[in-house]
Formats: structure tokens, C-alpha cells, sequence
């Protein structure tokens, strides 16, 4: 299925949970990027602002998209991101392409705009 989708010429993206082990089977697999699955990461997040000791999750990810990029795979990121939590998954993980953040940007937008929450999220993944 993925060389027929790359012979259309469509990007193609596994998605991901951040484990070394499985980069190499994604790149052999055909894909261009993986996308990491975020959803532990939200969860932990809040706690690891007062407990940062007990993040060692996050090195997962860290770990993972080295070795995805090592490889010559690029990094998308997606589950639960948002407002409060993307900017540090960016800053620790700087070779991240693309994030899936629709559900979070929708419902701010309820909120702020959707302008005004487009350029909120912009602003988060500037470097």
C-alpha cells in the first residue's frame, strides 16, 4: 500500500508510539515520516511541571525522533497537543515538521477566533 500511495506522489506517515525499536521497521516499511504518538506525553505534562524527576518519558520521544531523523525520516507529532504543552514537545524535539493539533485548535478558536488561535499556535512552533 505505501509504494502505491508514493508512486502518486503522497507523503506517507506511520503513526508512531515513541519506541526506538520501531523506527527502523517504519523506514524499511517505505514511510517518509512517523508521527509520534503524543497522547502520554499531554497526560504527563502537567505533573512533570512540579515533578520534573518523573518525565523520563519524555526522553522517549526525544530518543525516538534521533533516531527517526538518523535514519532519514522526518518527525510529525500529534495527540492531545495544545496551547499549554507544544511549545516545550518543539523546543526539545526541534526537527518536528508537522503536529496534529485540530481538536485543540478548534476549540480554542470557540474561544479566541480562529484567527487569533491560528497565530496563538504559530507563535509556539517559531523557532
Amino acid at each position: 500500500m505505501i509504494g502505491t500511495l508514493k508512486k502518486a506522489g503522497i507523503r506517507v506517515s506511520i503513526f508512531l508510539n515513541p519506541d526506538v525499536s520501531k523506527v527502523e521497521g517504519a523506514k524499511a516499511a517505505g514511510a517518509d515520516r512517523i508521527e509520534l504518538y503524543t497522547g502520554p506525553y499531554a497526560e504527563e505534562y502537567h505533573n512533570a511541571l512540579t515533578q520534573p524527576q518523573n518525565f523520563a518519558l519524555f526522553n522517549d520521544y526525544k530518543n525516538t525522533a534521533k533516531a527517526a531523523t538518523e535514519v532519514g525520516l522526518d518527525i510529525n507529532a500529534g495527540h492531545d497537543l495544545n496551547l499549554d504543552n507544544l511549545r516545550f514537545f518543539k523546543l526539545h524535539i526541534p526537527q518536528l515538521k508537522e503536529v496534529s493539533i485540530g481538536h485543540a485548535l478548534v476549540c480554542d478558536a470557540l474561544y479566541f477566533g480562529l484567527e487569533n488561535t491560528i497565530q496563538l499556535y504559530k507563535r509556539l512552533l517559531v523557532d
